[in-house]
């Protein structure tokens, strides 16, 4: 009997297994749909990654000038100010140059003094010279009429021979002198438009020769100002690599400055997920560091212009031998809200998780026109420029004499001279005759 009855006890259960397995499959079907329905309403809106890392700016310190280090004021993980003195390089040599460039513009700003002063100098010769040339136009005339008048006593027998020949001479000795002294004439106007090229149009502090002597004035104190290396901004030490008594050329890593406050992510997404991202769109973030407790909102700043494969020291040469497509991943910049990572502070290299939020896709995929302000500026080296010039203005000023205006005013009656020679000829006459009144009245003082 019991192996009668046993047939009939498997068709008895079917019903309560076929009752599970619809359950079960019950079940599925219900998660299926509630997770398409939670996809169409929410996921399909939001695209994530944990390859996402916190990137910053990392500003390096590096001399401009070749010397040695002799202090170092700032270690790894110190915060420093901007402006605050980093490492500063011996000062020697460049203040040797420094005082050697002051000399120099001395003495280029006194010599071109002595330019100016030279227009006077030779506007007064080119009067003495036309003086010289009255006096001898006039020792002609009078050697003329005494060859005359013995040429016709010579006729009589009055004159003798010698006597007229000794007057012809006399003639011909003075009309040499008045060539002479024309030559001499044109050769001092010469001397005067020479000298007056060379300071015509300008004045003592922007004559050429004292710019070219100012900028070498410049350059040195540049040098001096550079062997102490300020911090350009604000952040924390690291990747220090200087040591006290190392010689430096320029361009040397020394120091990295890492401004914390200006951070950023760089979100590395899958090329398929990048389809409808968009800048502007708001980013969820969170830290590795943190946890999930602290949470970040940021918005998309920017989309990279290749992926990290087209920018890798060795790119993929996928023209060559077998190929496997690989998914590439593009990089996202992410902006984060400075008062939250001021409250949170994060370090460069960290890794994060984003997520964004693709509902609205309103915005560009690239940026548009150019960036209307300046991205990042220092004022820490400003007041080098102000300084330089202070100095090479109070050195020629030094240099400048107290008669530096009257030598301009000599220079410029020189050069109207020059330009008008009939009114030169006229200055001369009166300050012959001047000259002249003066000695008789000497004289006869005497």
């Amino acid at each position: 009997m019991e192996n009668a009855q046993t047939p009939n006890a498997a068709p008895a259960s079917n019903p309560k297994r076929k009752r599970l397995l619809l359950t079960a499959a019950g079940v599925f079907v219900l998660c299926a749909i509630g997770y398409g329905a939670y996809w169409a309403i929410v996921a399909r809106h939001f695209e994530d990654t944990d390859d996402a890392y916190v990137q910053g700016n990392l500003v390096q310190i590096t001399p401009q000038i070749a010397s040695t280090v002799s202090a170092i004021n700032a270690d790894d993980t110190d915060f420093v100010k901007a402006g605050q003195v980093l490492v500063q390089l011996d000062r020697a040599d460049a203040q040797v140059a420094l005082d050697q460039a002051q000399a120099a513009l001395a003495q280029t700003v006194r010599q071109v003094r002595t330019l100016y002063a030279n227009n006077g100098a030779l506007g007064a010769n080119i009067t003495v010279r036309q003086a010289d040339i009255d006096k001898t136009q006039s020792d002609l005339a009078r050697a003329q009429a005494d060859l005359k008048r013995r040429e016709e006593l010579a006729a009589t027998g009055a004159v003798s021979g010698e006597e007229l020949l000794h007057a012809q001479t006399t003639v011909a000795n003075a009309k040499s002198a008045v060539a002479s002294a024309k030559a001499a004439l044109v050769a001092s106007r010469e001397q005067l438009a020479t000298n007056t090229a060379l300071t015509d149009g300008t004045s003592v502090e922007q004559h050429p020769n004292v710019l070219g002597a100012a900028a070498k004035v410049r350059e040195a104190y540049l040098n001096l100002s550079r062997s102490s290396l300020p911090a350009p901004v604000s952040g924390y030490v690291a990747k220090r690599s200087v040591q006290v008594g190392q010689r430096v050329a320029p361009g040397t890593p020394l120091m990295t400055i890492v401004p914390l406050d200006q951070v950023w992510v760089d979100a590395n997404f899958k090329e398929v997920q990048l389809g409808k991202m968009r800048i502007g769109q708001p980013v969820k973030l969170t830290a590795d560091v943190y946890g999930s407790k602290v949470e970040y909102r940021g918005t998309v700043a920017g989309l990279g212009a290749g992926t990290g494969a087209a920018f890798a020291l060795l790119p993929a040469q996928n023209a060559t031998g077998n190929w496997i497509k690989v998914v590439q991943r593009l990089p996202v910049r992410i902006a984060l809200d400075p008062k939250e990572v001021e409250a949170h502070p994060l370090r460069v290299g960290l890794s994060m998780q984003a997520e964004v939020d693709i509902t609205s896709t309103d915005g560009k995929t690239l940026s548009e026109g150019s960036r209307n302000a300046t991205a990042y500026s220092t004022t820490a080296l400003d007041h080098t420029s102000e300084d330089a010039d202070k100095l090479v203005a109070a050195t020629i000023a030094d240099n400048l004499g107290k008669r530096s205006g009257d030598v301009r005013q000599g220079n410029a009656a020189a050069s109207a001279a020059t330009r008008s020679p009939a009114r030169g000829n006229a200055t001369a006459q009166r300050q012959s005759t001047t000259a002249t009144a003066a000695n008789r009245r000497a004289v006869g003082t005497l």
